[in-house]
């Protein structure tokens, strides 16, 4: 490790892994509340337990994007972060507000205060008090990266992170904005939702995908460089008129219905780019880097991301499709693998990567995690076309045949028992992921000339007897 501030990243990294952890638990105990519909009903209800699962996936994520630009800025600037002191505070104040969001859902508390009340907008569902943390939380953080980058060296990768970052920051202020009228109210809302995960998300994945395609593979910056600006490029260019395809059905004009679908069409166009761009670059480097996790969830993450997102997106976007699948299950399969493949295998890659490097280790039980690796994805890819075929059995019988909504459910028990069962392999995954990384391999120690001879000898006195 190069600059003793990388050492943020750790506490980052651990937090994140701890609500990581929580979150794929609660979408275990949501996989069963499906299956059996009465379990937990008066201990943890289903909307109380699904707004944890979400909540913590994106807090999580975002503490994983924030351990990595503190782990990667350093070293791509050539210097110390501005301050190290924020950065603790920012991580602190994340931690208060999530502590407060799990109390205030779990117990209902302050059930309609507008300060202290949770909201009943999805995902966006934590009290303001919360909300108003989060955006002094990034304000610090954005203070103490920009300060960093603008003394010290500027590249592609920090200009297109702190990019994302900025966005990703300013995004979030819409969060606040909360109209009567629910069309409106739709509207803004996306504006975080959507811009978020297929906009300025999309810049943070790409710059830290370029940082570990250049330090795992030996290519030429400018080579990652110029690769890296095409796919930034595209993704804005697809994404921000993409949120089109969310404004089919909500009383916005009919001609979001066209722009959804040509832009949302073209929002495989980065993803595939960013497939491309990873396998390229480690054909092109032929580099055998000792750390095979790493360089193995990197990939993942680029194909992964691009079948979740680009594929399964464009299955259902087309305004054609979208009038019969839109809120099937078909959406649940989509969102699963789209955010593991992005978000989730980019944070576990740059993970994966650095905390050899923050422990003074070499890179340890790799073995465990790649296991970890192929029984999370398998997990989740499983689980994508039991959704899949879920969603489309729902779509037929619900919006085609017309029957009521809980009698299909009924008929999809099946399927839920499946996803059930995938969901017990991605969360054996991540623990197992978890224990790769916070539990050093043992050392196997190869005994020296004098013990080799000790050891022979007591072997033949056994065979001996």
């Amino acid at each position: 490790m190069k600059y003793q501030s990388q050492k943020i990243a750790l506490a980052y990294f651990l937090v994140a892994m701890a609500l990581f952890a929580v979150q794929v638990t609660m979408g275990l105990v949501l996989g069963w509340i499906y299956v059996d519909g009465n379990f937990l009903t008066e201990v943890l209800p289903f909307n109380v337990a699904r707004m944890l699962h979400t909540n913590s996936l994106i807090v999580w994520l975002l503490l994983g994007f924030f351990g990595a630009a503190y782990y990667l800025i350093p070293e791509e600037t050539e210097r110390e972060i501005h301050s190290s002191k924020l950065a603790y505070l920012q991580l602190a104040i994340f931690v208060l507000g999530t502590a407060g969001v799990v109390v205030t859902y779990f117990f209902n508390l302050f059930e309609g205060n507008f300060l202290l009340g949770r909201e009943g907008r999805e995902f966006l569902e934590q009290p303001r008090w919360v909300k108003a943390g989060i955006v002094v939380a990034a304000l610090i953080f954005l203070y103490n990266v920009s300060m960093t980058v603008l003394a010290g060296k500027k590249t592609a990768i920090t200009n297109i992170l702190l990019l994302g970052l900025w966005g990703l920051a300013l995004l979030f202020l819409f969060a606040f904005v909360n109209p009567s009228n629910l069309a409106l109210d739709k509207m803004y809302w996306w504006y975080v939702v959507h811009l978020w995960v297929e906009g300025t998300w999309e810049l943070v994945m790409a710059s830290i995908l370029a940082f570990l395609m250049l330090k795992l593979t030996g290519v030429d910056r400018e080579v990652v460089e110029k690769w890296l600006y095409v796919i930034a490029a595209l993704a804005l260019f697809s994404g921000i008129l993409g949120t089109g395809h969310h404004y089919y059905w909500i009383g916005t004009p009919g001609y979001w219905q066209w722009i959804g679908s040509i832009f949302s069409s073209l929002e495989v166009v980065p993803f595939f780019a960013m497939m491309s761009f990873a396998f390229v670059m480690v054909w092109k480097g032929r580099r055998d880097h000792p750390n095979k996790a790493a360089l193995l969830w990197s990939l993942g993450c680029a194909t992964l991301a691009f079948f979740g997102a680009g594929v399964w997106g464009f299955l259902h976007t087309l305004h054609g499709v979208n009038y019969y699948s839109h809120g099937t299950q078909i959406t649940a399969a989509h969102g699963h693998l789209a955010f593991y493949g992005a978000y989730v295998c980019l944070n576990l890659a740059i993970i994966s990567y650095a905390m050899p490097h923050l422990k003074g280790r070499d890179p340890y039980n790799q073995v465990l995690n790649m296991a970890s690796f192929w029984l999370m994805s398998g997990g989740v890819v499983f689980m994508t076309f039991t959704l899949t075929f879920a969603g489309t059995v729902q779509t037929h019988l619900q919006r085609v045949n017309g029957e009521a909504f809980m009698d299909v459910q009924d008929q999809l028990w099946v399927f839920y028992a499946m996803r059930f069962g995938s969901g017990v392999a991605v969360v054996l995954g991540a623990l197992l992921f978890i224990y790769a990384i916070l539990v050093p391999r043992r050392e196997v120690v190869t005994p020296g000339p004098l013990e080799k001879g000790r050891l022979d000898h007591d072997a033949d006195h056994v065979a001996a007897e």
